[in-house]
C-alpha cells in the first residue's frame, strides 16, 4: 500500500463546504491560522465575504467561491476555476450538510429527498469535481463530515442519520480505492457541537462541544491522519457501544435517553 498523502499548505490550498456557520465556518477559521489559503463554499456570497474580512491578519486568508454542491455542473466549473486561480486543492473538508427533524407522522417526504439531495448527492458531486484532478496528481486529503447520528437510529432523525449513515458507508468503501491511490480519505464524526443545526433539538445533547474546540479537533485530524475523526470520544463510544447490543436493548435505551419513551407528540 502506497504511503497516504498529508496535506500542508505549501502543496495548495483548502476548500470548504458548507463555510457560512458551524463547523465548515469554524474550521475555515481554524485552517486559515494554520497557513491554508482556504477557499470557502455556501450559497450566501455575503456570509462569505465577512468570513474572509474575519480572517485577516491570520498566517493564511480566506477566498469566497460561493456555490450550490447540489449543481453538478457548477460544482466542477467551481472547482476548475478555484485551482486555475489559486493552485491544487490538495485538502477539502466537505462539510456542508443540512437537517431537518422529522417524524414517522406527518412523514415529509420532500424533507428526506432534500436531505439526500444535500448530504449524500451534493457530497458526490464535490468528490467527481475532486477526485479525478487527486487522482492524476497522486496528491489530495479529503475530509467528510457525517456525524455519529450515522451510527444507528435516533429520534427525530429519520432522513439525517440516515444520510450520514449512507456518507460513513461510502467513504468506507472508497477508502479501499484511495488508500492504492496515496490519496487520503477521512470520516468526520461528530456528536452534538453548538451550532445552527443543533439549536433546532429540544432533546437533550450530552457532552455538547464548543464550536471553536469542535473546529480544532478537526483540523487536528487532518494533520494526524487515521481514518475516523470524532468528538466529543465519550458520545461517540457509548453510541457505538450501544449499537453492538440487540435491538430490543437498542431501542429502549435509545427511547429512555431521549425521553422518548411513550411519547406521542
Amino acid at each position: 500500500m502506497n504511503m497516504l498523502y498529508r496535506a500542508k499548505p505549501v502543496d495548495g490550498i483548502a476548500w470548504v463546504t458548507g463555510a457560512s456557520s458551524g463547523i465548515g465556518r469554524a474550521a475555515a477559521l481554524e485552517l486559515a491560522r494554520r497557513g491554508y489559503v482556504v477557499a470557502v463554499t455556501a450559497r450566501r456570497l455575503p456570509d462569505l465575504e465577512t468570513l474572509a474580512v474575519e480572517a485577516q491578519g491570520l498566517k493564511g486568508r480566506i477566498v469566497p467561491a460561493p456555490g450550490d454542491i447540489t449543481d453538478e455542473a457548477g460544482i466542477l466549473e467551481l472547482v476548475s476555476s478555484l485551482e486555475a486561480a489559486h493552485g491544487p486543492i490538495v485538502l477539502a473538508f466537505l462539510n456542508a450538510g443540512i437537517y431537518y427533524p422529522l417524524r414517522a407522522s406527518p412523514f415529509d417526504a420532500a424533507a428526506f429527498r432534500q436531505t439526500f439531495n444535500v448530504n449524500i448527492l451534493g457530497t458526490v458531486n464535490c468528490l467527481a469535481a475532486l477526485l479525478p484532478r487527486m487522482t492524476e496528481r497522486r496528491m489530495g486529503q479529503i475530509g467528510i463530515n457525517a456525524s455519529v447520528a450515522g451510527y444507528g437510529g435516533l429520534p427525530r432523525a429519520g432522513a439525517y442519520a440516515g444520510s450520514k449513515a449512507a456518507l460513513i458507508a461510502m467513504v468506507e468503501s472508497l477508502k479501499f480505492d484511495t488508500d492504492n491511490l496515496g490519496l487520503t480519505l477521512q470520516i468526520i464524526n461528530p456528536g452534538f457541537v453548538e451550532t445552527p443545526l443543533t439549536a433546532l433539538n429540544d432533546h437533550p445533547m450530552p457532552f455538547l462541544m464548543k464550536l471553536d474546540a469542535a473546529a480544532v479537533r478537526v483540523c487536528d485530524g487532518f494533520e494526524k491522519g487515521g481514518f475516523e475523526i470524532i468528538f466529543p470520544r465519550r458520545l461517540a463510544y457509548i453510541l457505538k457501544f450501544l449499537n453492538l447490543l440487540p435491538y430490543r436493548l437498542y431501542f429502549s435505551l435509545i427511547a429512555s435517553a431521549t425521553g422518548w419513551k411513550g411519547k406521542k407528540d
